[in-house]
């Protein structure tokens, strides 16, 4: 449905509660159609993200472990991952200089 949520399941290391957070908030921005939260449905919207989170994170634990990693192993916005990939860049860079 939208690309943009990233796999969670045999993520290593686990998929922190802010990353089940981020899918649950993207899912429901998607569905909803809601770009920016205004008085009037920001609570409506925030108990959504809570809930979706909430039956994410029990559908997570229940699962049963994956016999392939996602591709998207470890998730591109994780910091380290992000270092990395920074890191890759400047070289890159610096190499064709």
């Amino acid at each position: 449905m939208c690309r943009n949520i990233t796999e969670l399941r045999g993520l290593e290391p686990a998929a922190t509660p802010d990353e089940v957070e981020a899918a649950a908030r993207q899912y429901v921005r998607k569905v909803s159609g809601i770009v920016k939260l205004s008085d009037a449905n920001r609570e409506v919207f925030e108990a959504a993200v809570a809930e979706i989170a909430h039956v994410t994170r029990h559908l997570l634990a229940e699962l049963p472990p994956r016999k392939q990693p996602p591709s998207t192993v470890p998730p591109l916005r994780r910091p380290e991952v992000k270092a990395r990939i920074a890191a890759r860049a400047a070289g890159a860079s610096t190499a064709g200089s």
